[in-house]
């Protein structure tokens, strides 16, 4: 378990906020519909009809085309999120590169970006599944409380589509590597940098790493470092559900505990998405009123790391100064993490 709480502070102290937000979506788009009649005519399975977008509640995903990679779309959301703050690349010190994707395994993604940017700040990775960005934002924060960095650019770049399996080879596979149908693309940035009022209040999160092989693309590491087969996600949808409902909402609850809110505290509550289903049983689950969500899903799929960063920059121009949203990261591995944020 780890905790970072919002406690009395002095009036100097200094607090470490979100300044800026860009987002970056592909130009394609893929209906489920489409991508099930791909499946059926790659690999000869006669699936029933719309069974993606009835089981999952995604209607379309944007998908990166051919030289589109993670590093483009992290580029463009934080060029985007720089025009928007008046900031120059030069402006920045830290550059977080923080997605479940990546353009190879190495260098960091985070230097392919820096050159692109013109940027000569401090650059690496952080790769933590679909909580990868939440997780890069509290670097960044724990980096600028500590000294280490006056502004850090967090960014990322998300195309898990490209690990979808197309043509399974029969119902089996096809079962295995369902989760992987519920994949989009998008990048997602954000600034991180001193404030004098809100920003960054509270932060928590766990992680139960037994549930490591529930899912996930084992190839590119030492396990199985080439290999088509090993390229495709796969995973048990039911068993990462099964997990996510026993353990996700104990850090939900102990945020709002130790904080003394309630969801009327929030103007937004900002959940990482899967699929309808999931973000519905999250809202039973925890109680969340409805109108707190910013519901991306069924029209962009699910964008692993990038979700919580796209929904954010729906509504970042929304805010007013004060008001408070809660982020709820979910990734495989598995670890949940909450952040408490309020706009400066």
């Amino acid at each position: 378990m780890l905790i970072q709480s919002c406690v009395p502070q002095p009036a100097r102290a200094v607090r470490a906020g979100i300044t800026a937000v860009g987002s970056l979506l592909p130009e394609d788009v893929l209906s489920s519909d489409d991508l099930q009649r791909e499946v059926n005519r790659r690999s000869g399975l006669a699936l029933p009809p719309r069974i993606l977008t009835q089981a999952t509640g995604i209607v379309s995903r944007r998908v990166a085309a051919e030289g589109v990679y993670a590093s483009t779309l992290a580029v463009g959301a934080a060029r985007r999120a720089l025009d928007s703050a008046g900031l120059d690349p030069l402006d920045v010190d830290l550059l977080v590169f923080a997605s479940a994707s990546r353009d190879m395994v190495e260098p960091a993604t985070a230097h392919i970006v820096q050159a692109e940017l013109g940027s000569k700040a401090y650059a690496l990775d952080v790769t933590n599944a679909c909580n990868s960005f939440v997780n890069g934002i509290d670097l960044a924060r724990s980096m600028v409380l500590a000294g280490r960095a006056r502004r850090a650019l967090v960014v990322t770049g998300e195309t898990p589509s490209r690990a979808v399996r197309t043509a399974p080879a029969d119902l089996a596979e096809f079962r295995a590597a369902f989760a992987g149908y519920t994949f989009g693309d998008a990048g997602a940035a954000v600034v991180v940098e001193a404030v004098e009022r809100g920003g960054i209040l509270d932060v928590d999160g766990e992680t139960h790493s037994e549930h490591w092989e529930v899912g996930g693309i084992p190839g590119g590491g030492s396990r199985h470092p080439r290999g088509d087969a090993y390229t495709y996600f796969r995973g048990d949808g039911h068993e990462l559900r099964g997990v996510f409902e026993k353990v996700g909402t104990a850090v939900v609850d102990r945020t709002l505990h130790r904080t003394g809110m309630d969801w009327d505290g929030f103007a937004k509550v900002l959940v990482h998405q899967v699929t309808v289903p999931y973000l519905e049983r999250f809202a039973e689950l925890t109680g969340v009123p409805a109108g707190k969500l910013v519901v991306t899903v069924p029209e962009l799929g699910n964008v692993a790391s990038a979700s919580i960063g796209v929904q954010l920059d729906r509504i970042f121009g929304e805010l007013a100064p004060g008001e408070r949203v809660l982020f709820v990261g979910l990734g495989g591995g598995i670890s949940i993490m909450t952040m408490v944020w309020e706009k400066s």
